[in-house]
This record gives C-alpha cells, sequence and structure tokens, in this order.
C-alpha cells in the first residue's frame, strides 16, 4: 500500500480544507494518507508521495516562520518521490504557485501531477482536483 504524506500550513484555513480533501482522495485510490501540520513533520522517509500545501504569503511567497524551514529540511529528501503542489492565494494571479514549481524543478523535484491552486476558500471544482491531485499520488 502507498503511503501519503499530506502536509500543509494554512493561516484561514482555506489550505486546510484542500489538504483534507487531497488526504481524501489519496484514500479513496486506496493509499494510506497522513495529514500532517509542518510542525508534525521531521522524516518523510516512511512516505512514497509527499502532497505539499502552503498559501501564498506577502509578495506571493511561501510563508516564512513554519512552512519554509519545514521544506528546506525535508527537500533533499523529495528527488525520486511522488511530489504534488497545492494552496490558496488572496491576490494577483498564482504567481507564488509558478515560483514554487521552479524551485522543485531547480532541486530536481519532479511533480507527479498538475498543481492546484484555489482563490480563496477552495469551490467544487478545487476540491475535486485536490482529490483528484490526492489519487494522482497512489499511481
Amino acid at each position: 500500500m502507498n503511503k501519503v504524506a499530506v502536509i500543509f500550513w494554512s493561516g484561514t484555513g482555506n489550505t486546510e480544507a484542500m489538504a483534507a480533501a487531497v488526504a481524501d482522495g489519496a484514500k479513496a485510490a486506496g493509499a494510506e494518507a497522513a495529514l500532517l501540520t509542518c510542525a508534525e513533520v521531521n522524516d518523510i522517509s516512511a512516505y512514497d508521495a509527499v502532497a505539499l500545501g502552503c498559501p501564498a504569503m506577502g509578495a506571493e511567497e511561501l510563508e516564512e516562520s513554519e512552512f519554509l524551514p519545514m521544506l528546506e529540511g525535508i527537500e533533499p529528501a523529495l528527488p525520486g518521490k511522488k511530489v504534488a503542489l497545492f494552496g490558496s492565494y488572496g491576490w494577483g494571479d498564482g504567481e507564488w504557485m509558478r515560483t514554487w514549481e521552479a524551485r522543485c524543478a531547480e532541486k530536481g523535484i519532479a511533480l507527479a501531477a498538475a498543481s492546484v491552486t484555489a482563490n480563496e476558500a477552495p469551490d467544487d471544482d478545487a476540491l475535486a482536483a485536490c482529490r483528484a491531485l490526492g489519487a494522482a499520488l497512489t499511481k
């Protein structure tokens, strides 16, 4: 059975709702999924796949006090694993996600599915895309 870690940081609950949908999608596809906040992550070696969720902060950046340090800690273990990204934003056009995708490419992290973004609270379409993202990590 595939083991999927769904790791997220959420300030308003929007990205947390997306994370829950990603975990639901992975479970529905037969995986064992763990829903983890940044503070709960220390070792990802036991997971076959990792979904990372973070909203856009400030000038379209990743959250810097909790999410970014956690990400920097696990990035060396991500190449070779199935990885996917998701998150919400309240302004702009999702530039932070494109920057994050480029960061992954520079570090040799191949994304297993198209990233999912939601403007503000995720609607039904965004939640369905999150469930599909979770399922894609199990293949």
